[in-house]
């Protein structure tokens, strides 16, 4: 029983072949494509009217130099946001779980930022890794707590998203194998944690998407930092 909580978080295959791409590509199809009509229909008007207010908001706090990220940032963001809302259906398995898959998005973007702050202000880069004002004794302990932490970075992106998706759907299924057995014995109780489990299914819809933001928003921080 408890192995069979994790057969979840497995990637599918079928023949042998990983099925994980064609979960990855599935929902960019669900977007629907720009027009060149005058007036759009109405989703195509609410599609572009949030991507104009999350790119605004996200990139608010970013010079001029910053907003060349906004075609990707904003892509990153629509493909976490599907792959997490679509992994909450019944019967379907969400890439963003597995630890790979979020360490292989966390570690070009980070380290991609910090190669640009290398490469347009090295002073300023370096500098992060040393406080003003540090005391002599306590210079090569301090750029050494830094450095690791610069580090930790990536590694506290891909982990945050992974464990806060694993630990909802592990729950959502707990509760939910939990009814069918209530409902023989305590009826009353078995409606009461139906009920639960439809709260729960609200909040991990909210958890997923503010994880996909936040993921972004780390990120466009970390770049903030460097130019």
């Amino acid at each position: 029983m408890a192995l069979g909580f994790f057969d979840q978080f497995l990637s599918p295959t079928h023949l042998g072949i990983p099925l994980i791409a064609i979960a990855m590509l599935f929902p960019w199809i669900l977007y629907p494509s720009p027009s060149n009509r005058w007036l759009n229909n109405r989703l195509i008007t609410l599609q572009g009217q949030f991507f104009n207010r999350f790119t605004q908001q996200l990139f608010l706090p970013l010079n001029q130099s910053g907003h060349k990220w906004a075609l990707m940032f904003m892509s990153l963001m629509v493909f976490l946001l599907s792959i997490n809302l679509l992994g909450l259906l019944p019967y379907t398995f969400t890439p963003t779980t597995q630890l790979s898959l979020n360490m292989g998005l966390a570690i070009p973007f980070w380290l991609a930022t910090v190669i640009i702050g290398m490469r347009n202000q090295p002073t300023a880069a370096l500098g992060h890794l040393l406080p003003e004002g540090t005391p002599v004794p306590l210079i090569p302990a301090l750029i050494i707590i830094e450095t690791i932490s610069l580090f930790i970075r990536p590694i506290a992106l891909g982990v945050r998203l992974t464990a806060n998706l694993t630990a909802g759907h592990l729950l959502i299924q707990l509760i939910a194998s939990a009814i069918p057995v209530l409902l023989v014995s305590f009826a009353p109780i078995a409606l009461l944690t139906f009920i639960v489990l439809l709260l729960l299914t609200i909040l991990e819809v909210a958890v997923a998407m503010i994880q996909a933001y936040v993921f972004v928003l780390l990120v466009s921080l970390y770049l903030q930092e460097n130019i």
